[in-house]
């Protein structure tokens, strides 16, 4: 099942609890926009590359819309066209006015200079200037990307319509980027793990995790989850990773990675692949990379008694199905990793008042908008009898419906 089966998927079981009609279901689900564009740009040795760049707006019934964007070597229109979707849905979950947008280019960024990927950012905006802004399509970081990236889409969009840095959010802090902003993803999804924990009667301190990725969310969310006294056991990112029965230091494997460019080789550890940190018996379980890591042949042997989903779409419909039947509770993406959305909303928000906001007052913030949200999801799940996920999309689609109603065709 492809990741946009998987999107459908999820809001068709929550389509038909919400008993939407046919004509309403095509509505939410049809995108507003889907842009495939040229980057033709010079390379350093002379050459021209020709890349593919993607920009899709799925709903604004909201308010603009919002999304990441995506430099990796297997983006695709229909990975871009799904993860915009989730967004519409994400947004309208923690209940921040944005509609779903998600862009990306099918590079290897490892493979191109520091110049060459600017030239490429910079190529890319022109062709879609037109069509994001602060009012249209706001985009923000996401796999590949980084605060340095949006700071250059930031004065490409300028050249074309003037001083204006809400166009783009996760940018670096000399230039209007939010408190926060870097860490708001990992530290929302340890502020959501505690809350679902607590509300399983589970401790965090007396809790074991396997993360898998080190990368921004990955190692945010392992350092939060230290900090409050958990045990990660095993981490895993690209290149390798590592495990250690008493618990990883860290602050010591982030700076270990950063000198290094990876986990693999930490001393004071054992080796682990993916597959067995997908499968280690501990407490909970974090995906925190690629989307469609755990699949159905997977999922058969996942020994973790809970899942939290620091990744987009990490959980394939008939694994999520298998996790039901084996009693293993999941936190959907679509509320666990919110919490880099959400300040990128309070970037915005800082952004078009011209006043900057404190870290303290960004992380009070953050928590309330999070907390408030499972605990709204909580309920449904509660009430309706239905797992976290499909209460999640009962919630976000129900919000965009109403939107759409309300505001008419």
């Amino acid at each position: 099942m492809s990741s946009y089966e998987s999107a459908c998927y999820y809001f068709d079981r929550a389509a038909r609890l919400l008993d939407l009609s046919d004509n309403m279901r095509k509505l939410l689900l049809t995108p507003e926009r889907e842009l495939k564009v040229q980057v033709a740009t010079d390379l350093d040795n002379g050459q021209i590359a020709t890349l593919i760049g993607f920009r899709v707006q799925h709903n604004s019934a909201r308010g603009p819309m919002k999304g990441g964007l995506r430099y990796h070597h297997e983006v695709d229109g229909e990975e871009v066209l799904s993860l915009a979707t989730l967004m519409t849905w994400k947004t309208a979950i923690v209940n921040i006015p944005y509609g779903g947008a998600k862009g990306g280019i099918a590079l290897d960024a490892r493979s191109l200079s520091h110049g060459e990927l600017e030239r490429i950012t910079r190529k890319f905006v022109d062709e879609i200037q037109d069509i994001i802004g602060p009012d249209k399509d706001i985009p923000a970081p996401d796999m590949g990307t980084n605060a340095e990236v949006m700071a250059w889409i930031m004065k490409q969009y300028e050249k074309y319509h003037g001083f204006n840095p809400a166009c783009v959010t996760g940018k670096p802090l000399e230039l209007h980027g939010a408190e926060g902003r870097e860490e708001a993803t990992g530290r929302g999804v340890v502020t959501l793990t505690v809350e679902f924990l607590k509300r399983l009667h589970t401790d965090v301190r007396d809790s074991t995790f396997a993360i898998q990725g080190f990368g921004n969310v990955g190692s945010h969310a392992a350092n939060r989850l230290f900090e409050l006294g958990a045990k990660i056991v095993a981490v895993t990112d690209a290149l390798g990773g590592v495990g250690k029965e008493d618990g990883l230091d860290i602050p010591e494997l982030m700076n270990y990675c950063s000198e290094n460019g990876s986990v693999k080789g930490f001393p004071g550890t054992h080796p682990i692949n993916n597959e067995e940190l997908l499968t280690a018996e501990v407490d909970v379980l974090m995906p925190a990379a690629l989307g469609n890591v755990l699949t159905a042949e997977i999922a058969n042997h996942v020994r973790a008694k809970y899942i939290v989903e620091a990744a987009n779409n990490p959980t394939e419909p008939r694994a999520d199905e298998i996790f039901n039947e084996r009693g293993i509770i999941v936190l959907p993406d679509v509320l666990a990793n919110a919490g880099g959305v959400t300040v990128s909303y309070f970037e915005w928000v800082q952004n078009r008042q011209h006043f900057k906001w404190e870290l303290g007052r960004v992380r009070k913030e953050l928590d309330r908008i999070l907390l408030d949200s499972i605990e709204k999801v909580w309920q449904i799940a509660t009430s309706k009898k239905v797992s976290l996920r499909v209460a999640c999309y009962l919630l976000g689609i129900g919000r965009v419906g109403r939107a759409t109603v309300l505001g008419g065709v």
